[in-house]
């Protein structure tokens, strides 16, 4: 008996029967050997399709365009891996989730051009992603608010909508996405908003580790609304979705200043459901159906059940133990419809933290499809200037997406072959390795930590007296990390680029993606050295020191040059939002090597 051949499909189809033999497109009409039809034989569940391929020719059927779409992304895949011959086979398929979608934050530092986007785009729907949001806090440009975005970069509605149409083709629902409580420092900073802060000024955290700025929208000033209503108005007509996702997560000043009245009389809870039903009116009235993200609804579960019935509930977390099920359980027996929303915990690691992230992926998988969760949303954030690039987070968008269509036959040794084929079009597969084994690269440290790496914060730790939240850790993890692990690490860092530099990326897209995964373990790289040589100087090693700093200073120089060229490839504006941490440590190695 011939041995079948190797299948790296990803989602895992449902069901496989493998047949005798293979079929051959003609060289002459070869789309004349696939048939597409809508048939009841196609199983029955929502995007079902049965993809049968015989030695005579290849047959789609299907019940719906979703399932059309899916066998079709099917297709692609197998025949980027066996070219024009193909094993005859039979696949009968459909997915865990209706909605299967991926989130990039856009807000954090780094805005994609729309040729990056239309690239993620494409390559998404072949992995059967059906929905995309594009995290906006202030960086779409707003006509009114110029001042707030110029400096950051921000997508235009035209560049919304040309993305939006090709979403369309794709079978994607382009989701508008803006934050709309809290999460609001940049427009809360401009002198024509701050009236319309529920707090004015910046106050310590009752850690006090850092400085909260005011972030959050006062819910009882009357300009609040019509400054929603305005954002609305400009941004929502660029979309074609029937979904909006207001966001009016992690509302931290909330009844610390305008609303402090308020919520003492009738609780904080129900201020906050009282102005989400606001803006869920204000959403209804433009055809769209609410999405917000359901932490802070959570901390009052007596509420839950008052909800709007026509609203998603979004239940994020992002850690190994994150109480999916617990939370979901919640949002089904109140019967609001809700997504379940892991991460791709590359915030604040540079180059991944995949050991966190995979286990958090299938967790919200698992009780999504549970608890009946509509949706499975892969977020994948910027916390901290947003240096890590879309290199690092493919394998975790990859992931997400196998487990949304499938939740329960996900392969990862899959990962790197169908990433070599599809993403990093690399057929040595180096670059797909690399970046899957970077992204265990923190565990040599031996340290864990919520939300990031050593290899991400120390790097990018603000300085001390800005007090600001992200990355404010990295500058005291030196003293609790032996300098041994911090080699040991420094050293599989290195190994991983050295398998990196024998890549062969076969399209210009590809390359791009070893150069900035590239840059992103340069950047992991230096936290290491910057640690070696914090404890340098802590324990008066002044000729270690000095030569580390001089190495330092050097080597991020350099690093900064080729950030700043390879910038434009990808993103909007400039890297001052992003990369500025890079200055940073260059004036303190400079400060000390005097």
């Amino acid at each position: 008996m011939s041995k079948r051949p190797t299948l790296n499909l990803l989602p895992a189809p449902r069901s496989l029967k493998w047949r005798t033999g293979f079929f051959t497109f003609p060289k002459t009409k070869p789309l004349a050997a696939l048939k597409i039809v809508h048939a009841q034989t196609a199983p029955a569940q929502a995007e079902g399709y049965a993809l049968t391929i015989s030695k005579s020719g290849i047959k789609i059927s299907f019940r719906e365009a979703g399932g059309a779409r899916a066998a079709t992304a099917t297709l692609r895949q197998l025949l980027r891996e066996y070219g024009n011959r193909l094993p005859c086979l039979e696949i009968r398929d459909w997915p865990d989730f209706a909605r299967r979608g991926v989130m990039l934050d856009i807000s954090r530092g780094r805005v994609p051009t729309l040729e990056t986007l239309l690239d993620l785009a494409e390559k998404l729907s072949d992995f059967k992603i059906n929905e995309l949001q594009l995290y906006t806090e202030h960086t779409f440009a707003y006509r009114d608010y110029k001042s707030v975005w110029q400096s950051w970069g921000a997508l235009t509605g035209e560049e919304i909508r040309q993305l939006d149409a090709r979403c369309r083709e794709l079978g994607i629902d382009l989701v508008p996405n803006q934050n709309s409580f809290g999460h609001l420092r940049y427009f809360l900073e401009d002198p024509k908003l701050k009236k319309l802060a529920e707090i004015a000024e910046p106050y310590e955290d009752a850690s006090k580790e850092f400085v909260r700025r005011p972030t959050t929208l006062a819910p009882n000033h009357p300009g609040t609304l019509p400054f929603l209503r305005g954002l609305y108005d400009e941004l929502l007509p660029n979309f074609s979705s029937d979904f909006f996702n207001i966001g009016g997560d992690e509302t931290w000043d909330l009844g610390k200043g305008q609303s402090k009245k308020v919520c003492a009389q009738k609780g904080k809870g129900v201020v906050y459901l009282n102005f989400l039903k606001k803006v869920q009116r204000e959403v209804s009235a433009r055809d769209k159906k609410m999405m917000f993200w359901g932490d802070i609804i959570l901390k009052y579960p007596e509420l839950i059940r008052t909800l709007p019935k026509n609203v998603i509930a979004l239940n994020w977390g992002y850690e190994i133990n994150h109480p999916f099920a617990k939370e979901a359980a919640q949002f089904a027996h109140a019967k609001i419809p809700f997504y379940v929303c892991p991460g791709t915990s590359t915030w604040q690691t540079m180059i991944g933290k995949h050991d966190n992230a995979l286990a958090n992926l299938r967790s919200a998988a698992q009780a999504g499809k549970k608890f009946g969760a509509l949706g499975y949303l892969n977020t994948d954030w910027g916390d901290g200037g947003h240096p890590q690039p879309l290199a690092v987070s493919w394998p975790l968008f990859l992931a997400g997406a196998a487990l949304a269509w499938n939740a329960t036959h996900f392969d990862e040794s899959k990962l790197a072959p169908v990433l070599s084929r599809d993403v990093f079009e690399d057929a040595t597969g180096k670059i797909a390795n690399a970046a899957l084994k970077l992204g265990f690269a923190h565990q040599k440290l031996g340290l864990k930590a919520l939300n990031e790496t050593p290899l991400g914060t120390v790097i990018a730790a603000p300085p001390p007296a800005t007090r600001e939240l992200f990355c404010r850790n990295g500058l005291k993890w030196f003293a609790k990390i032996p300098a041994k692990k911090i080699q040991a690490t420094l050293k599989e860092i290195e190994s991983q680029r050295n398998v990196l530099a024998r890549a062969k990326p076969q399209s210009q897209a590809g390359k791009i993606l070893a150069q900035e995964l590239d840059l992103a373990a340069r950047m992991a790289a230096e936290s290491c050295h910057f640690m070696l040589w914090q404890q340098a100087v802590v324990g008066q090693k002044t000729v270690v020191a000095k030569k580390l700093a001089t190495r330092g200073v050097r080597e991020l120089q350099k690093l900064e040059n080729d950030f700043n060229t390879y910038w434009p490839l990808r993103n909007k504006a400039t890297p001052k939002q992003c990369a500025p941490f890079l200055q940073w440590r260059i004036r303190e190695l400079m400060t000390d090597n005097k």
